[in-house]
């Protein structure tokens, strides 16, 4: 008999830090209903921008398993800590076929991505492995975009929160944005006193 692969969602960022606004994005793709398992990878060298001071690879995992303990079907997956630098999506999602060559894999971006995502490393080889599940964002023409993408991607509904990593990083004190973190990851923030020297 043949093994039934998993539908996998693969939700790459820096998650640095995590917030209310990727917990929202993420329970968007699961009601999606096309993924059984959504897996977040935080990235461990982002190739397309540099991010100074940025926050240990084990910290930023660390706030992810905290801010998602209570979120049946989500995996905080660590592969790309363990691939050659810079990290490529394509890079992981060829290690993850691979290995689990069973299991159909959709690449879960928002559509502020979509409209650059012509510009994303290999994307036609990306857009030939997987199926770009795309949250939808107010104020972008994604319809515009090449029809060889909008063919790879299907759109699910979300209601986004106007918050930032960015912003939170910036911030004089990050603890400030109480209520737009999980509580479990401000503890973390204020136990190993994050973001407080920048």
């Amino acid at each position: 008999m043949m093994e039934r692969g998993l539908r996998i969602g693969l939700f790459g960022g820096a998650f640095d830090p995590v917030h209310n606004g990727h917990i929202k994005v993420a329970g968007s793709f699961l009601s999606s209903n096309l993924i059984d398992e959504l897996h977040l990878l935080p990235t461990a060298s982002p190739p397309h921008k540099e991010l100074p001071n940025k926050t240990s690879f084990h910290h930023r995992s660390k706030m992810l398993r905290l801010a998602f303990s209570g979120m049946d079907r989500v995996i905080v997956n660590g592969i790309e800590n363990n691939l050659s630098q810079p990290s490529y999506s394509l890079q992981t999602i060829e290690h993850l076929q691979t290995r689990y060559p069973s299991n159909t894999y959709f690449l879960c971006i928002g559509e502020d991505n979509l409209t650059s995502f012509h510009k994303w490393h290999k994307y036609r080889e990306i857009l030939d492995r997987v199926i770009l599940l795309v949250a939808a964002r107010p104020g972008f023409e994604s319809h515009q975009q090449d029809s060889e993408i909008l063919e790879n991607a299907v759109f699910v509904d979300h209601e986004e929160i106007e918050i930032s990593s960015t912003d939170i990083r910036s911030a004089d004190d990050p603890v400030s944005f109480e209520g737009e973190i999980p509580d479990a990851v401000l503890d973390y923030i204020r136990k190993h006193k994050l973001y407080s020297d920048r």
